[in-house]
């Protein structure tokens, strides 16, 4: 089950593309990232984001544990919309399908993960809050 929180990690970052008109702001951000079930846990990261981060992200959230494609994909009108397949490195694959909501300085994301472990089935529900706490990041020093 813990294989599944970096997933939950890669759909946060996957919320920084999505944003007020097309994009969110560069900026400092704080994001709450918690994985709903089937266990509980609540992971609190503040990360600077630059306008290539923001860009990276629009693409879609991978990580260095998945690789993620979204067929469906829409951040829209203040809506995000994503339907698609993550792959870990060691072949396992996650269906994922999540919506949401965005401005330029906040977003909120639910996403319904599907997988098998040992030939039984296991869903999951993670969420990610976000907002942009400031304009500027910190020296990187100060943001450890």
């Amino acid at each position: 089950m813990t294989r599944l929180a970096p997933l939950a990690l890669a759909l946060a970052a996957l919320a920084g593309p999505a944003a007020a008109a097309e994009t969110i702001l560069p900026g400092y951000w704080e994001s709450t990232n918690r994985m709903l079930s089937p266990i509980r846990t609540t992971d609190v990261e503040k990360r600077c984001l630059t306008k290539a981060d923001v860009e990276k992200f629009m693409m879609g959230p991978s990580n260095r544990h998945y690789t993620c494609t979204y067929p469906t994909k829409s951040f829209a009108g203040g809506k995000i919309l994503l339907k698609g397949t993550c792959v870990s490195k060691k072949g396992r694959q996650v269906d994922v399908s999540g919506e949401g909501a965005f401005t330029a300085t906040s977003f909120n994301l639910t996403a319904n993960i599907a997988t098998t472990f040992a030939g039984i089935p296991i869903s999951g529900r993670a969420s990610t809050e976000a907002r942009r706490i400031s304009d500027v990041c910190p020296p990187k020093d100060a943001a450890d």
